[in-house]
């Protein structure tokens, strides 16, 4: 299972979370809270852009989290690779459109465990997998 890159210290006002999977044509959501240490996939948004960028706009206005959770990729041997600078572009974008914290969580192997899992939406499965993750490391 992978880990955090690095401990980072969540404030205890960040209770809601909306997660994403980002991808080059899907990105993959999931909510969740730190009470439950639960999450729930939430579909997938299949634009690129400024269309994503639009789409997720509404999701945030729609739950309303606390923060905001990214999966950022890496090889296998933890090696960063050419989406995961768009990973981290795309968490940065969040940050500054929508003024949330935003938490970047090392997300290798999550689409293959939300396959092995059988999900029918493997991005928002994948999401969730990610935030739960997340969920799990705060004290």
């Amino acid at each position: 299972m992978p880990v955090m890159p690095e401990r980072v210290e969540v404030p205890a006002n960040c209770q809601t979370f909306l997660a994403f999977d980002y991808g080059l044509k899907r990105t993959g959501v999931a909510s969740g809270n730190r009470l439950t240490r639960t999450a729930t996939p939430q579909g997938t948004i299949a634009a690129e852009g400024d269309a994503r960028l639009a789409k997720i706009a509404e999701r945030l206005r729609e739950w309303q989290p606390d923060a905001i959770v990214v999966g950022v990729p890496f090889h296998p041997d933890g090696a960063p690779h050419e989406n995961t600078a768009r990973a981290r572009k795309f968490a940065r974008q969040l940050r500054g459109r929508h003024g949330l914290p935003v938490f970047e969580v090392d997300e290798r192997y999550s689409t293959t465990e939300a396959h092995a899992l059988g999900a029918k939406d493997a991005d928002a499965a994948s999401a969730c997998i990610i935030l739960e993750q997340f969920l799990r490391s705060l004290p």
